[in-house]
């Protein structure tokens, strides 16, 4: 378990108050609904560009993505191959119809279009998705950070909760879009400042060129994959189409981008904050990606750990497997021992060779990380089972008197247990590399800052978040659905209320949330399972002019559950649920558009 020092306490709070602070204090006093889901349509361009990236780039990306480039590289990057796609489209089809329209929510359109059953179900389509999002934005960082440095993860998801609650319900979307700005210039600091840290780490005669090298030839540096194959999850393809379907549902569709370039002083500013994204975005990633790299590199000259999550390795090390563990550990030493030669040797000379042995050697290596996640999984289940017998034993004995202090003690104790067991059911450490490579070797003061990096970059996604589930909530379903018309000062009291409400579920949400395999591809898998379909109905709106009110609604119903479906058995990788979602939204509508026609052209004959 890792401890902070005073220093990097000092650096931590301060980054995280002062960026609190300044953002309630410069945007109190919203007066009207306009200034407080729009800002103001006060907006430039480069808060516009800034404040998009900072939705994105949660906590999850500069922990998960960084762990992602260790494990596998840098191939993750294609992802994004059609984000500036996207953003081009969204610009010449999108923002002028909204500007046009002077829209608060993307799905007012849908209703001027279709009907208010179309508007609100889209509307709720959104606030599932990004509602389960916002609790995933905060339980990252802190069930990260939780197990490293040992803090609670229930006082640490409040924590961070409450702190963008603060700030996004006093000054609403203009409030979030200036702590964005600090924000991301704390991101972009900490991490450059890793990098230089990272570089200086590895031996002096390991130029930057040559730990490329020694990267490439562990088949870290394969960036581009222009296979066909279904089963590689990231190819160009893959990040050109899945991915730009993927960009257009999320930026031109999903209301906590939306509302980022909404709030734009007009439609230029709009489009050059989004064109600005889109130019920055795709190196960002790179640049993340290679940090990720940089560490493994500096894990090739000092030993790494099998696991990088301490808590999993303590409990094999107690467990019957403990020496079956120890024995697999002193294989990585010498293991390690060898790769450090070779990667020396490979500093000094370009011995194709030498690429071919690294690379096997890395394939040995990666063998008995998933052998050291087996043996850890195995000595988890043994204490789950050994611990969970012995506990419902004591239960059941106490059975006949239920209404007993003993017997609600015994299941309260049953039922803490299973909560606890839950954090030590983790055995895949990718998210955990970075976090703990920070913790152990990085100076003091650049620690707390790291960390000032990941709680900001939660902060500042989940704020987005919250700030767009509460706008429409607020508009296409508390406003739209009311009788008679309430005031500006009502509506922004309404507005403030629902995002405290939807700050306290994502914040419940956090507590209850569970690690998947990789937390930034469980952010993408559940905006894919919705975001085709979203994009779907939008698209029929835009280019399909015949179709109407009712054949989209059935449509998108029905190809929500499909996409589901799919997605429950696997069908396609997920990134190509995007594609899959939209087409068949848009086919679905048009046969039952046609259909129905037919239907009435046959009536109309039989009454004539």
């Amino acid at each position: 378990m890792q401890t902070l020092n005073e220093i990097d306490w000092i650096v931590l709070i301060t980054t995280l108050l002062s960026i609190v602070a300044y953002g309630t204090w410069k945007t109190k006093g919203n007066k009207s609904v306009q200034d407080y889901v729009k800002g103001g349509n006060t907006t430039k361009w480069w808060t516009i560009g800034i404040s998009v990236m900072a939705t994105q780039a949660s906590a999850i990306t500069f922990l998960s993505t960084t762990g992602q480039a260790f494990s596998d590289g840098m191939g993750f990057v294609q992802f994004y191959f059609g984000l500036p796609i996207a953003m081009v489209i969204i610009c010449l089809v999108f923002i002028p119809l909204y500007h046009r329209l002077k829209v608060y929510t993307a799905y007012q359109f849908l209703e001027n279009r279709f009907d208010l059953k179309t508007r609100s179900l889209t509307a709720i389509l959104f606030l599932i998705q990004r509602g389960l999002a916002a609790g995933i934005t905060i339980f990252a960082p802190a069930i990260i950070l939780s197990v490293v440095l040992g803090w609670n993860i229930v006082y640490l998801n409040i924590a961070i909760g409450i702190l963008v609650i603060i700030y996004t319900v006093s000054g609403g979307t203009k409030a979030v879009m200036v702590t964005q700005k600090h924000q991301m210039f704390v991101i972009f600091a900490g991490m450059f400042a890793a990098l230089f840290i990272i570089l200086n780490l590895i031996p002096e005669q390991v130029s930057f060129t040559k730990a490329l090298d020694i990267a490439a030839a562990s088949g870290r540096m394969e960036i581009l994959d222009f296979s066909f194959d279904l089963e590689n999850r990231y190819t160009v393809w893959s990040g050109l189409i899945g991915g730009a379907f993927l960009a257009l549902a999320y930026f031109g569709t999903d209301q906590s981008q939306v509302q980022r370039y909404l709030s734009g002083k007009s439609m230029k500013e709009m489009q050059m904050g989004l064109i600005f994204n889109g130019l920055l975005k795709v190196p960002m990633q790179f640049f993340i990606l290679l940090v990720g790299v940089m560490v493994f590199v500096f894990y090739q000259f000092n030993p790494a750990p099998l696991n990088f999550i301490d808590a999993s390795t303590e409990k094999v090390l107690t467990s019957e497997y403990a020496q079956q563990y120890q024995n697999l550990q002193q294989k990585q030493n010498e293991l390690f021992k060898e790769k450090k030669a070779l990667s020396i040797q490979l500093s000094k000379t370009d011995d194709k060779d030498l690429h071919e042995k690294l690379s096997v050697l890395d394939s040995v290596e990666k063998n008995h990380r998933l052998k050291s996640k087996y043996l850890i999984k195995r000595a988890i289940d043994t204490a789950y089972a050994n611990k969970y017998d012995k506990l419902n034993d004591e239960l059941l004995a106490l059975e006949n008197n239920k209404n007993s202090e003993a017997y609600k003690e015994k299941k309260e104790e049953l039922r803490a247990w299973y909560k606890e067991s839950a954090k030590d059911t983790q055995t895949n450490d990718r998210d955990y590399m970075f976090i703990t490579f920070i913790l152990k070797y990085l100076p003091k003061g650049l620690v707390g800052l790291l960390l000032a990096v990941i709680l900001s970059a939660a902060m500042s996604s989940t704020a987005s978040e919250i700030n767009a589930l509460a706008t429409i909530t607020s508009i296409d379903l508390y406003g739209r659905n009311l009788k008679e018309k309430k005031d500006e000062n009502h509506m922004v009291k309404i507005t403030k209320l629902f995002t405290l409400l939807w700050g306290s579920i994502a914040i419940i949400i956090a507590c209850f949330a569970n690690l998947a395999e990789n937390l930034i591809q469980l952010v993408n898998i559940i905006g894919s399972i919705f975001y085709g379909n979203v994009l779907g109905i939008f698209l029929l709106a835009f280019f399909f002019k015949f179709i109407k009110a009712n054949a989209v609604f059935i449509a998108a119903i029905i190809t929500q559950v499909i996409v589901i479906i799919g997605w429950w058995f696997d069908w396609m990788p997920y990134l190509w649920l995007n594609l899959f979602g939209c087409v068949l939204v848009i086919l679905i509508a048009i046969l039952i558009q046609v259909s129905h026609k037919n239907n009435d052209e046959i009536n109309n004959e039989k009454n004539h």
